[in-house]
């Protein structure tokens, strides 16, 4: 324990270290309220809008087979609650591009980028995915990706914005694994880190239930990208990939001790590392209710978890970008609401702080 204690000093010491002389300029330049933008990678945007940006595509989903565990229906659900809660209206909703392939290649290998779209899966890998490969998928997979790219490109022209999908962290580079076929979160990182002139620090903070393994491995050796994952040790995957900075529960693990986990590293985390743009996956899997989680947070801890994080990254005047990450219960309506815990806690947000 000491020697960890010993490890984690040295290593704050030194990102600061390093990052001190830039941060003048990073407060001079604040991202939150560019205007550099000119194009976006949207088939609609919604400029003339002052609201909160919401990201969503009719074609986040595809038809799977009957009673298939992965609730594919939520997605348009999400959206659905927003509107009829009146939380959003239909004026804020920006629709992606479908991600091309060039844009995929800045992640996923040539090979497994050919096989995947063009149906040449083996089925020993499709059982890995958890999904039968269909064009219907291939195309679903493409659009949140592209979704989660837009949500980027939002927040750092406007400080905030929030997709209805995103947050298959478990698909690596040449392969998908766990309902994840490609890796939004790191094309995402990847694409927008690199299209600036003095390449963007990106920090990718997930508190699904499950680590983020595949973006673990993507972003390795990558300074530029700092992963942070506050996950069940005893659930999938069961082999773990190492983070920047793992955070592991144990089963039953509740609202309070779960919020206090983040609370310990995130405010460290943003002032060592000072990222440009913060992607965070607000997956709702840890409530008590999901079928696939091991955890025991409430509705209400979920969110002030998503507030906390929120509140934290925007008063340092650092964009964010949201995906839902995952939730897993054969009550969609109900899923559904519990997904658009982030968007309300991102409009609270949007509201108090003017953007």
């Amino acid at each position: 324990m000491f020697q960890l204690l010993c490890q984690k000093s040295i290593y704050r010491a030194a990102i600061i270290y390093k990052h001190v002389a830039r941060k003048e300029t990073l407060l001079k330049q604040n991202p939150m309220h560019g205007t550099w933008r000119r194009s976006f990678n949207a088939e609609h945007t919604c400029l003339e809008s002052r609201a909160l940006p919401i990201v969503h595509h009719v074609k986040y989903i595809c038809d799977l087979p009957e009673n298939h565990r992965f609730p594919m229906a939520k997605f348009p659900k999400v959206l659905e609650s927003l509107l009829r809660d009146q939380v959003i209206t239909d004026k804020q909703v920006w629709a992606p591009k479908i991600a091309s392939t060039e844009l995929l290649g800045c992640v996923h290998t040539e090979e497994y980028l050919s096989n995947f779209i063009s149906g040449k899966i083996s089925e020993k890998d499709q059982r890995r995915t958890g999904f039968q490969w269909s064009s219907g998928l291939v195309q679903r997979c493409r659009y949140e990706t592209g979704g989660t790219v837009l949500a980027g490109e939002i927040a750092l022209q406007r400080g905030l914005a929030c997709s209805t999908a995103g947050g298959t962290h478990h698909a690596f580079p040449s392969y998908g694994s766990g309902f994840c076929l490609l890796n939004d979160l790191a094309v995402a990182a990847k694409h927008l880190m690199g299209e600036a002139t003095s390449r963007r620090k990106i920090l990718i903070v997930d508190l699904d239930v499950h680590q983020g393994d595949g973006t673990a491995f993507i972003f390795n050796d990558e300074p530029d990208v700092f992963t942070f994952s506050v996950h069940c040790g005893k659930n999938f995957p069961v082999r773990k990939q190492q983070s920047d900075l793992d955070v592991s529960l144990e089963d039953g693990t509740e609202d309070k001790e779960f919020l206090s986990k983040v609370q310990e590293h995130l405010p460290w985390l943003l002032e060592a590392f000072q990222p440009d743009l913060v992607l965070y996956d607000s997956g709702v899997d840890p409530h008590w209710e999901d079928e696939l989680g091991r955890l025991r947070l409430t509705d209400e801890g979920l969110y002030q978890r998503d507030l906390y994080v929120l509140q934290t990254v925007i008063k340092k005047g650092i964009p964010v970008a949201t995906v839902i990450g995952g939730g897993y219960s054969r009550d969609i309506d109900r899923l559904a609401r519990r997904h658009s815990i982030i968007h309300r806690a991102a409009s609270k947000v949007w509201r108090e702080h003017g953007l």
